[in-house]
Parts: structure tokens; C-alpha cells; sequence
């Protein structure tokens, strides 16, 4: 079971970019923006694929959700095997993973902002929660 959290980071949607160095980034992939992106006012996004200690989870979700950018809705998100936590400026889900409830709650606050729909799909097929 893995403590360690393992999640993305979009680079454009930091305001302040200083928090990716004192993130571990394993990979890095760069995609054009395209029409379904819904992120007009940018041409690409830097996908930074992360992983961060347990012991230092809380702390980088708190940098993170003061870091994202204040002129658009983003969002970051990383999780272990028990939880999830989903990122949006000034504002922290952590999610027990086996709480559809939970997952819920923070994909109605991201669609609130209006971030498209596709984009707060955060948790597993329904047809998983039954079992």
C-alpha cells in the first residue's frame, strides 16, 4: 500500500510557479491546448507528473491552493491508496477515496467555478462503488 501521493500538476495553472521546486516531478509531458481544453488565453499546458511524501502532503496542498492561478479556476490534485486530495485556490478536498460522497462534494464546488465537467470527474466508475 503507498503512502506516497501521486498526482499532476499543470504548470499554467500556478500564479506562482516557486512550489514546483520543492516538488518531486517524474515526468513531464507538454500538450497544445485544444478547443476542448476550455484554457483559451494559454497555448499550451505543461503536465508535471508528481509525487510527494505523506508527511508532506498537507503542507504542499496548502502552498498549492494559495499558488494556482487567481484570473482562472484550475485545479491540482494527487492521491495515495486511501486519499485524494483535490486542490483549488483557497479551498482543500481531502477525500477518503471509498467516500463517493466525498468526491461528490469537491466535483460540485470545481463545476461551481465552472470548470467543464470532464475536467471534475475525479472518481471511479459508479458501477466500482457497488461492488
Amino acid at each position: 500500500m503507498s503512502k506516497d501521493f501521486i498526482g499532476t500538476i499543470i504548470e499554467e495553472s500556478l500564479e506562482k510557479k516557486d512550489i514546483l521546486k520543492k516538488i518531486k516531478i517524474t515526468e513531464t509531458i507538454i500538450k497544445k491546448v485544444t478547443k476542448n481544453y476550455q484554457t483559451p488565453w494559454i497555448s499550451q499546458w505543461t503536465l508535471h507528473t508528481v509525487e510527494i511524501p505523506e508527511y508532506e502532503a498537507q503542507i504542499i496542498a496548502k502552498e498549492l491552493s494559495v499558488s494556482l492561478d487567481s484570473q482562472h479556476d484550475w485545479y491540482a490534485d494527487f492521491k495515495n491508496d486511501t486519499h485524494h486530495y483535490i486542490i483549488f485556490r483557497d479551498k482543500i478536498f481531502f477525500v477518503d477515496r471509498q467516500s463517493k460522497n466525498e468526491y461528490d462534494e469537491a466535483k460540485k464546488y470545481g463545476l461551481s467555478l465552472g470548470i467543464p465537467e470532464y475536467q471534475v470527474d475525479f472518481h471511479p466508475d459508479i458501477k466500482e462503488w457497488q461492488g
